[in-house]
């Protein structure tokens, strides 16, 4: 049996109509205001399917890897794939993402992100899955990730990992990336 998932934030859609493609009309509305994702990340095969427990899946639902590009796809055929519950994009290749999680209380940005936030070039940012962290897409060379709590909830990674895409774009960010080794650097 297929597990159906809300298109917006991964939640099953079991108990709801068969057409149904959101769990509630906010997330409909939200899916349908989203923002363009940056030609830079649409334009490269780095994209893989998510299961509901977060695992990467090529878009036929087998098991992907965030270090095996041989199991990633193109937007295009991740976008149109029903395997899981949604997008991922593989990080590298000069990409990385900034994942600023727990920022978010009621749509309330929490101080310490709101600093990091005006550090950073105008670049893509998203609102993750859960709808209380902000992704911060942007240009950022290979390396070593690094989890930082000290009061704030940051990650930040560029290669081997894969991060969920939702394409709630928070604010006006650009539909773009911006260089983000500036804004990594002051986080240590």
């Amino acid at each position: 049996m297929e597990t159906r998932a809300c298109e917006y934030c991964g939640a099953s859609l079991k108990l709801l109509r068969t057409g149904a493609r959101f769990c509630s009309t906010k997330h409909r509305v939200y899916a349908s205001r989203a923002g363009k994702l940056p030609a830079e990340m649409t334009s490269r095969p780095r994209w893989i399917r998510r299961a509901p427990n977060k695992r990467p899946l090529t878009v036929a639902g087998r098991q992907a890897s965030s270090t095996n590009a041989e199991t990633w796809s193109t937007y295009a055929a991740a976008k149109a794939s029903k395997a899981g519950a949604g997008l991922g994009y593989v990080l590298g290749d000069g990409v990385g993402c900034i994942d600023l999680d727990h920022c978010l209380d009621g749509g309330r940005l929490e101080s310490w992100a709101a600093d990091i936030l005006a550090a950073a070039p105008a670049t893509y940012v998203e609102v993750s899955q859960s709808g209380t962290g902000l992704h911060v897409f942007g240009h950022l060379p290979e390396g070593p990730g690094r989890l930082i709590r000290d009061g704030r909830a940051v990650e930040y990674y560029s290669a081997g990992r894969y991060i969920a895409v939702t394409g709630n774009r928070w604010g006006s960010t650009p539909a773009a990336l911006a260089d983000l080794t500036a804004v990594v650097a002051s986080l240590q």
